[in-house]
């Protein structure tokens, strides 16, 4: 089971204004300040944050001029959430890549895939063993 994750961008600010923006229709706020980094988790009352944004620093980011791309999958109560979190994210910048709709990988899968400002794949996702409709 995983606690948390923190993904690395190249322009902080860009992807926190993306992430506040694409992840509000999934109950996502920010929580944690450990600037520059940001901590994101579900509108829970809770401190907890399971996904954190983080600029590339130091080495790392000497190392590579490109970031390396990263598949993110949020859960998602309903499809109706799944079809916001698309719009949110095209809205904030995101490029489609993956319209809300089945998908084959088995019954009951629905989701929709966006690329953030630095090319990660972000899924948000409704799953048979999780969907309320």
């Amino acid at each position: 089971m995983l606690d948390h994750l923190t993904l690395h961008v190249k322009d902080i600010d860009r992807s926190i204004t993306f992430y506040k923006q694409a992840l509000a229709p999934l109950g996502y706020i920010v929580k944690a300040h450990h600037e520059p980094t940001l901590g994101f988790g579900v509108d829970d009352g809770t401190l907890h944050s399971d996904f954190y944004v983080s600029p590339i620093e130091g080495l790392e980011a000497e190392a590579s001029p490109v970031t390396p791309v990263t598949h993110i999958a949020f859960l998602a109560d309903s499809q109706q959430a799944v079809q916001a979190f698309h719009a949110a994210a095209l809205a904030a910048g995101g490029r489609d890549n993956g319209a809300p709709g089945p998908r084959p990988y088995h019954p009951g899968y629905y989701s929709a895939f966006v690329l953030d400002p630095d090319g990660n794949n972000i899924e948000a996702v409704v799953d048979w063993a999780h969907s309320n409709e």
